[in-house]
């Protein structure tokens, strides 16, 4: 199994280092960065909106280990939505933020997160948008749940991220799905013990049905994030059995991965929202992708091979 070894190479620095050296490295990361700045990702996203598709913009950089880092990181999500502002986009673009990146594992990182990612929201609300809290380790759940709901009691319309993969996640759906959230569902990405998650890919696809099934059951908005066409077909077959209209959930993609079927959905009436990553801190997002899928790794080795 690829997936676990490569989850533990995104934490090194040795092989960070390696990676980011490779002669092949930037053609694959290309694939799933939008660029470094605001303004290398302004045009992709007037791009993809403009093919009748939304967004939702993830600023890189999760592993900070000061206070002021995590303040830089609140003044980069604040710029975006700023560029956003200006060209009209707020409507079609939400903005996922991961919450190690706003402090949360630091010192009083709980309250510190909460600080941080609290002006962010309210700044997306200004501009007709929102913000989606997304799943990182099982450890940091708790607070990142807690802070969800703390947010929702003024800005009802923030989001979070649930993962298939982890046991206790089949009773936060229902817990979400009852108080109307909305909720993204991602299979999991990152390397979690046999205590916690489901190791079996079988396995784990399964219990992605029965969370589809009471997210589309329950009172909340359902994000179904996945590339997988047999999902996504079931995701629509469980929203057609609950009586759900097209613009009641949607589907989430990343961005540089299955753009046909992307717009496909999106003109079948469906919305479709592509997860599009930028930002120079690229290398813990750019492992994950590769664990996820074996062609993604197998891209990237014949990369480096060609290159030279």
């Amino acid at each position: 199994m690829l997936g676990p070894v490569i989850l533990a190479a995104s934490r090194s620095d040795k092989m960070r280092r390696f990676v980011s050296a490779a002669p092949g490295t930037k053609q694959v990361v290309d694939r799933f960065i939008a660029g470094e700045t605001v303004e290398h990702v302004i045009p992709i996203v007037e791009d993809i909106t403009g093919r009748g598709l939304e967004v939702t913009l993830d600023v890189v950089g999760e592993d900070i280990t000061t206070v002021e880092q995590s303040y830089a990181a609140r003044d980069a999500y604040l710029e975006l939505i700023g560029r956003l502002k200006e060209l009209g986009l707020g409507e079609r673009a939400e903005m996922s933020v991961k919450l190690s990146m706003f402090g949360q594992a630091l010192d009083g990182g709980h309250e510190l997160a909460l600080a941080n990612v609290r002006p962010v929201v309210e700044a997306a609300a200004e501009i007709g948008t929102t913000v989606t809290l997304d799943a990182e380790d099982h450890t940091t759940l708790d607070s990142m749940f807690a802070i969800h709901e703390e947010l929702r009691k003024d800005f009802p319309q923030t989001g979070c991220v649930i993962q298939a993969y982890l046991f206790r996640t089949e009773d936060d759906a229902r817990r979400l799905a009852a108080n109307g959230s909305r909720v993204r569902i991602v299979k999991g990405a990152y390397k979690e013990p046999a205590s916690v998650a489901v190791q079996d890919k079988a396995e784990i696809d399964k219990a992605y049905v029965r969370i589809m099934k009471i997210l589309m059951e329950g009172e909340g908005y359902p994000m179904i994030g996945s590339h997988d066409p047999r999902l996504i077909s079931i995701g629509q077959e469980l929203a057609r059995r609950a009586g759900r209209k097209l613009d009641e959930y949607e589907f989430q993609m990343l961005y540089g991965i299955r753009s046909e079927e992307q717009n496909r959905l999106a003109a079948e009436g469906h919305r479709m929202r592509v997860y599009t990553a930028y930002g120079t801190d690229w290398y813990g997002y750019f492992m994950r992708r590769l664990a996820e899928k074996p062609a993604n790794l197998l891209f990237f080795a014949r990369s480096i091979l060609t290159k030279g």
